[in-house]
């Protein structure tokens, strides 16, 4: 038997609909299925373009660290990511500078080659969402979430202990 809150009490938050992390998500999820069946012609996860792309976009090898900053992947992910473009010859580690301990990533040539094959695809997916949604609604949409990021980077989440909930 489903339980049922009764309908005469009002939750004590916005609407679903409103709710701005499932709206980031329905966007995402919206984009994604656009650019995955790209990806996987060259049988390449979103996540292991996103650190292509970062290592791409960068004028020498980055850190671990700074790759996982970049492309927002947690550690054990971007470990086993980094081993499959690896042992496909996509990327090299190389020891960092001064500290042993500390890897540094960059693409391969065939890494290069690869971003520089997927990229006109990806921009053609680019094209196609401009078209419906407009240029200028897209760069806008890219700049305000940039802005929204930066305010709200310093907010401290409250843990979930510290709240108060009236029953």
């Amino acid at each position: 038997m489903t339980r049922r809150r009764p309908t005469e009490v009002p939750l004590p938050m916005r609407p679903f609909s409103a709710s701005l992390p499932m709206g980031l998500l329905q966007a995402r999820e919206g984009a994604m299925r656009l650019f995955r069946p790209m990806l996987a012609d060259y049988d390449l996860t979103e996540q292991q373009w996103r650190v292509l792309r970062a290592l791409s976009a960068s004028e020498a090898s980055l850190a671990v660290g700074d790759v996982a900053d970049r492309t927002f992947l947690l550690g054990p992910s971007l470990s086993r990511i980094v081993a499959a473009l690896e042992a496909r010859g996509l990327l090299e580690r190389t020891p960092g500078v001064g500290d042993q301990r500390r890897s540094l990533l960059g693409l391969t040539a065939a890494g290069h080659r690869l971003v520089a094959e997927v990229a006109p695809h990806s921009e053609a997916t680019y094209a196609a969402i401009e078209t419906c949604f407009g240029r200028a609604r897209l760069q806008g949409l890219l700049a305000e979430l940039g802005d929204l990021a930066a305010a709200i980077g310093d907010i401290e989440p409250r843990a979930a202990s510290a709240v108060e909930i009236d029953r």
